[in-house]
């Protein structure tokens, strides 16, 4: 109940009994039951309305399909790499590397990668018109 525990809600009650007093309690707790009455009331119109509206009720609704912490992208990579990969493709979608040797193959004909290096002592270029 809005995190505070049995002993807080008690030192609560007992100071709200002491600023509103005796005299004016009775009043006060009928307040407090029309409040919640009224709250519940206007729960089971808004329940009422969806159902209405929506043509569906609240308690057939499957709520673990709509839970956010289904979307971690942690548990659907962890699924994505533990699925089966036997599943059809269709016609369109392009052919998947089969083996790693096909794919280390693949490598040896990427050509080398060319690093040039200044010579000691040469600053590097640099553009005054850049941002």
């Amino acid at each position: 109940m809005l995190g505070i525990n049995g002993p807080e809600f008690l030192l609560l009650l007992i100071i709200g009994l002491l600023v509103i007093g005796p005299s004016r309690l009775p009043e006060y707790t009928q307040k407090l039951a029309n409040i919640v009455k009224e709250i519940r009331r206007m729960a089971s119109g808004a329940r009422e309305q969806i159902k209405e509206e929506v043509g569906i009720d609240i308690d057939e609704v499957d709520w673990k399909k709509y839970d956010p912490r289904q979307y971690d992208p942690r548990r659907i990579i962890k699924e994505a790499l533990l699925e089966d990969d036997s599943k059809p493709v269709s016609a369109g979608a392009p052919a998947a590397v089969s083996t790693v040797a096909s794919a280390a193959a693949a490598a040896e004909h990427r050509p080398a990668r060319v690093i040039e290096r200044l010579p000691d002592g040469e600053p590097a270029p640099f553009d005054s018109e850049a941002t």
